[in-house]
């Protein structure tokens, strides 16, 4: 999956079949612009990926996006789910998925939050030892899995590196064989093993290392009388989000990490837990120019998304490429940094990018704004929420409506006293 190519038809991008300056004036923007096709086929790469060697479940880490649509998608592709609060567990019943699709992995949960996911009747996958000793006082008997940390990372930044030592993630992997019999002991069933070494990783030996690390506390576990029915190795499969970036070689990755739970384990069964490899590419986000300033030292294309749109950039330092759907395909003959509307000097949605003359009207094109992009958004500045739009056979529908004012408003209270 290298970074997407999309054609130009009269110096206009086309989008999934359409040209996006008509997606722009029928929805307005910004607008994150779905197509559906894609996160069907990236779901299906994925699972043929793992399931040539291995019985597979592939849950969709739904962090990325919880759209109920695109989350519809999944379901009826087959897929299961990855969830990590309460509303994510909801949100998923909601789009009809059975509750034995859905495996909740928290961290630092709170009694009630994980009464609430008992009650719901999904897959439960333990972060803490205290989380363990919740569970059992509520649901004795409960079927479990232990998230684990490998001691090994991956990601594409600092703040996303989640199975290195010392993690705010997981039981520590010295401690994972007592963590095991002490959830016999206090009436648990402990039936799988978990990790996620981070988010956005592009190659394949972390995955190894994880998978190799995985299968020795299989058989340590195994040695002390717990047999299980499956390993999830997470996800954090990245995708390239720049043009000569290298693409995971997702092939190679599902053949040597099978080989090695085939090769050393009993285990017969894996889950893979991958979120932005389904639905990054899948999306790109239509902003409009609204202003083209000359600062002197630089230029700049303002534009009516900013990092309350789309926070990846401002807040990991995140590339996006950016084009002008307006002039697609064009010679590039200038230099400008794309920044967004909020009273921020840190917002921005990209530096020192090289474009054709940009005018104002023109239409911008964020690509890969499919993860981590609406579910990310926020109000800041009191700038509604963006609409949602989903493309299927070249045809354009809403799938959240842009938001007003008055929603914004929806929950606040203001005393008597104050109305005066």
């Amino acid at each position: 999956m290298a970074m997407r190519d999309f054609e130009s038809r009269d110096g206009k991008m086309i989008f999934a079949g359409m040209n996006v300056e008509d997606i722009a004036k029928e929805f307005g923007t910004p607008v994150y612009v779905t197509d559906e096709q894609r996160v069907r086929e990236n779901y299906r790469a994925v699972y043929s990926a793992f399931s040539k060697y291995m019985e597979t479940e592939v849950h969709y880490a739904c962090k990325a996006n919880t759209n109920l649509a695109i989350l519809s998608i999944l379901r009826q592709e087959g897929a299961g789910i990855d969830a990590v609060s309460i509303g994510e567990v909801e949100t998923c019943l909601k789009a009809g998925f059975d509750p034995s699709k859905i495996m909740y992995t928290g961290v630092f949960v709170s009694e009630e939050e994980l009464k609430q996911v008992v009650e719901t009747g999904v897959r439960i996958n333990l972060d803490s030892v205290s989380e363990m000793e919740k569970l059992a006082r509520i649901a004795p008997g409960t079927k479990v899995s232990f998230r684990i940390t490998p001691g090994v990372g991956s990601g594409h930044g600092e703040k996303v590196i989640t199975g290195n030592k010392g993690a705010k993630f997981g039981i520590p992997r010295d401690k994972v064989v007592e963590t095991y019999l002490h959830a016999l002991d206090i009436g648990l069933e402990p039936v799988g093993i978990h990790a996620h070494i981070g988010s956005g990783g592009q190659s394949v030996e972390p995955f190894v290392d994880e998978a190799e690390v995985l299968a020795e506390l299989i058989n340590q576990i195994d040695e002390a009388g717990i047999k299980l029915d499956f390993v999830d190795i997470g996800g954090g499969i990245g995708v390239p989000y720049k043009p000569n970036e290298d693409e995971m070689d997702l092939d190679g990755m599902a053949s040597e990490v099978t080989d090695v739970f085939e090769q050393n384990t009993d285990v017969r069964k894996i889950i893979v837990e991958p979120g932005r490899y389904i639905v990054a590419d899948s999306t790109v986000l239509l902003t409009a120019c609204t202003d083209i300033k000359d600062a002197e030292t630089k230029k700049y294309v303002g534009v009516d998304a900013g990092f309350n749109t789309l926070i990846r950039p401002a807040m990991y330092g995140s590339f996006h490429y950016i084009a002008d759907g307006s002039k697609f395909g064009r010679a590039c003959t200038s230099r400008y940094d794309i920044a967004g509307p909020l009273c921020e000097s840190g917002d921005y949605l990209g530096h020192d990018r090289v474009l054709p003359e940009v005018e104002e009207g023109d239409i911008m094109v964020v690509y890969d704004a499919g993860a981590y992009g609406f579910t990310m958004a926020s109000n800041y500045n009191s700038r509604p929420l963006p609409a949602e739009v989903l493309i299927n056979d070249g045809k354009a529908e809403l799938i959240r409506e842009r938001e007003t004012p008055e929603e914004q408003w929806r929950h606040q209270k203001v005393p008597e006293r104050l109305q005066r």
